[in-house]
């Protein structure tokens, strides 16, 4: 099977829309993919800075929604027509998987992002035969077609715009799924957000839907802007008040804090700017030392990483797409759409912050 794809040959090199080749059907436990859509996340960007650990030539992508076109075995669970999100691959065997955390898999690293699985790794080839990098997070989705285990493949309503739920799968996942899921936020609780970005949109939305307080810090004027549309509390970051305005919006500090920046500095703000027992999750990964402030970290407050907002997909993702036909989760404004063909002037305005989610659309 021969189909249109986007191509990561190097490091530094621009994205090409090649023909690649699918040697093979389904196997067992598989289902080939009509894409419709695939968001672009900042993880298919930092491959540029992986230092060779992410294996290339490759087809990124890892945010994809479309339509099932083939299974392979009777155990699939799906089947053709059936509309789906693509999310992230996990063995479903370890501690983790089997305690409904398969964000924490075992496997997370090489099943996601250094090489994917080994079974059927060489039946995936560029046009004249040449090798390309198993499945990236399971799926490989900035092309037409994508083939992936059916245990990453969420089913969802038709009804629903199939090319623009693929974030649900990653992004958007991340930040909604800290609020409900790692924080458990409810009515009249404080949140604040640090970064006003695809994921820290999303934790916005979900901290309104959820009925809480919610403050967004970040830097440009236009997200802040955003997130006072969806119901939170804007501020500038790099104040030098910042974690004592943050107390006093929210009556002695914030329950919760969601850190999508890495920023030492908005780390030690959003810490700060907790109340006791109050919890800081990071989801960006650290690529120094975290220096902490004297006083930053004391009175019960803890800090924790959150791995894809802690999140189980096949529940998650429909509760998302419930509560935006509910008109309560309309993550639909922080999209826009590009054929694959432009995918680099994709990349080069998400990368410049002139939008919030691309989502390319074969």
């Amino acid at each position: 099977m021969r189909f249109g794809a986007a191509v990561l040959r190097s490091y530094r090199s621009r994205f090409a829309v090649e023909e690649v080749v699918l040697n093979a059907g389904p196997a067992d436990g598989e289902v080939l993919v009509r894409i419709a859509g695939c968001g672009m996340c900042r993880t298919d960007l930092a491959v540029r800075h992986s230092a060779g650990r992410s294996p290339l030539p490759a087809v990124l992508g890892h945010e994809g929604a479309g339509v099932v076109v083939g299974t392979g075995g009777p155990d699939t669970g799906l089947s053709v027509g059936d509309h789906v999100v693509l999310s992230f691959d996990s063995c479903g065997q370890c501690r983790n998987c089997l305690g409904a955390a398969p964000a924490y898999c075992d496997s997370f690293a090489s099943l996601n992002l250094f090489g994917g699985r080994e079974e059927h790794a060489a039946r995936f080839t560029d046009a004249a035969g040449g090798e390309l990098a198993p499945r990236w997070f399971g799926q490989s989705s900035f092309a037409e077609y994508a083939m992936v285990p059916a245990r990453n493949a969420v089913r969802v309503d038709p009804a629903l715009p199939i090319e623009l739920l693929g974030p649900l799968g990653c992004g958007f996942l991340t930040g909604a799924g800290a609020v409900f899921t790692s924080f458990g936020v409810g009515p009249g609780d404080t949140v604040a957000v640090f970064g006003a970005g695809a994921v820290g949109l999303a934790a916005v939305l979900a901290a309104t839907a959820a009925g809480a307080v919610t403050v967004a810090v970040d830097r440009h004027p236009e997200r802040l802007a955003l997130a006072e549309r969806f119901g939170a509390i804007a501020l500038r970051a790099g104040s030098a008040d910042l974690a004592d305005r943050i107390q006093r919006l929210t009556d002695g500090g914030a329950q919760f804090a969601l850190d999508t920046t890495g920023s030492a500095q908005l780390i030690n703000d959003a810490l700060r700017a907790l109340r006791p027992k109050g919890h800081l999750g990071l989801v960006a990964r650290l690529h120094t030392a975290l220096p902490l402030e004297v006083g930053a970290l004391d009175r019960g407050r803890r800090i924790s990483h959150i791995c894809e907002g802690d999140a189980v997909p096949g529940l998650l993702i429909p509760r998302l797409t419930a509560l935006w036909q509910a008109g309560r989760f309309p993550f639909d404004q922080l999209i826009r759409t590009y054929p694959l063909a432009d995918i680099n002037e994709a990349e080069r305005d998400c990368e410049a912050g002139r939008v919030v989610k691309p989502v390319l659309v074969p």
